[in-house]
């Protein structure tokens, strides 16, 4: 079996190519891949259904299952989110900043390839795809190191996405899945420093915790989400209603799905008899401080522990605030930063909700589902980051590139 290092060794030499490739040859690939994902969706589909069926006898939740399961019209949303990415202007090149120094020298600092991108991830298949191609068209080589639940899956998907590329005559080795049958590849992929270029983790608090403190690779940390709504008490009843709902239920398995609602104590009276027989009603658990309880019997009381997680099901913890300020301590207490929304008509309430939460993200009036790649107009997304370097909130293609500088004379030399 290849080790992760002869496959990171073969990557770096793919990312050799792939950073000098025209935007034309890499956007050429991503259609190519596109059109090879819809053309294999039975097959694709079908060693998905191995995995699925696996998960559902190990106990996995229907959450998890959720995020598992690809579908003809998932796969086409894959095959569709490499298509837009073709769409997308090349970062790679692209100026951020140039000027002609006092002495004549050409200074301009341009975007760059990181040349080697690692991806740990857990679940969702679909990631596969994106971060392949999210890779492809930053110019970076991909090592994606998916979870061991979607096994089939995911070596279906890079089987077809690497014959696409070796097709489209770019190297082969710029898409490489990692051995996921035991921990060992993950080990060996955070210890490769020097052959890798970064590491980004995608999944739970506890993949993400051990990739940061035991990597030896630079690590972007990703998007563990305990999001959360706070409708102020200058909030109309209407919206905060919707963006409530919208929040918890329009997908339960996603990061960005909120898992806390906070209400301000002035408005709990008319907002909690609308928006709780509502979250009952689209098979919510609503887990309340003693205040809400009281509201409904339905109510099943809070923990300690239901305040900082991330459910990824059907469930929501709310909580009464006295004030704007509550709210805010109770985010920065058990928030993770990555999205949080206040649903207000006050102008100061919303002014200072945005500059004092410390977030990627901060909605106002709006769902927190919207804190993605694709809804921000960036195309596929490798993540959201949570972190204040090198990126935060959703990494579209800039975020996958750093710069260097080229500096441009004529027989300058410095005394």
């Amino acid at each position: 079996m290849t080790t992760v290092l002869q496959q990171a060794a073969d990557a770096r030499v793919a990312a050799i190519d792939l950073a000098a490739a025209t935007r034309t040859e890499k956007d050429r690939a991503l259609e190519l891949m596109a059109d090879r994902l819809v053309e294999r969706s039975a097959d694709i589909v079908a060693a998905n259904e191995v995995d699925v069926t696996n998960a559902r006898a190990s106990g996995v939740s229907e959450s998890m299952i959720d995020r598992l399961t690809l579908t003809p019209a998932r796969v086409e949303a894959m095959a569709q989110g490499l298509r837009e990415l073709a769409a997308l202007p090349d970062p790679v090149g692209d100026v951020v900043r140039g000027s002609t120094l006092a002495n004549g020298l050409e200074l301009r600092q341009v975007r760059v390839p990181f040349g080697v991108v690692g991806i740990i991830y857990e679940g969702r298949p679909n990631v596969t795809a994106d971060a392949a191609g999210i890779c492809l068209k930053s110019g970076n080589a991909a090592l994606l190191r998916g979870s061991g639940s979607a096994l089939s899956s995911n070596a279906a998907i890079v089987s077809v996405l690497r014959k696409a590329v070796a097709d489209s005559r770019l190297p082969a080795d710029t898409i490489q899945l990692l051995d996921a049958t035991t921990r060992d590849s993950v080990k060996e992929l955070m210890r490769a420093r020097g052959l890798v270029d970064v590491l980004i983790p995608r999944g739970g608090a506890s993949l993400i915790r051990t990739v940061v403190e035991e990597s030896t690779v630079p690590v972007i940390e990703t998007g563990v989400g305990n999001c959360h709504v706070y409708v102020d008490e200058h909030a109309d009843l209407e919206k905060a209603l919707a963006v409530t709902v919208n929040s918890k239920t329009q997908r339960l398995s996603t990061c960005n799905t909120a898992e806390s609602l906070l209400v301000h104590a002035a408005i709990a009276d008319r907002f909690l008899p609308l928006v709780l027989p509502a979250l009952f009603e689209a098979g919510v658990t609503v887990h309340g401080d003693p205040q809400v309880v009281a509201y409904d019997s339905q109510v099943v009381p809070a923990t300690e522990e239901d305040w900082g997680t991330e459910y990824l099901s059907a469930d929501l913890a709310v909580a009464i605030v006295d004030s704007l300020d509550d709210a805010l301590d109770h985010i920065r207490q058990y928030g993770t930063g990555h999205t949080e929304a206040i649903v207000s008509e006050s102008v100061t309430a919303t002014r200072r909700f945005t500059a004092r939460v410390d977030a990627a993200a901060v909605m106002v009036n709006a769902s927190t589902r919207f804190t993605d790649g694709g809804e921000f107009g960036f195309g596929a997304e490798i993540g959201i980051s949570t972190q204040k370097l090198h990126a935060r909130g959703p990494m579209g293609l800039p975020e996958l590139t750093s710069t260097k500088y080229i500096v441009t004379g004529n027989g300058h030399i410095r005394r």
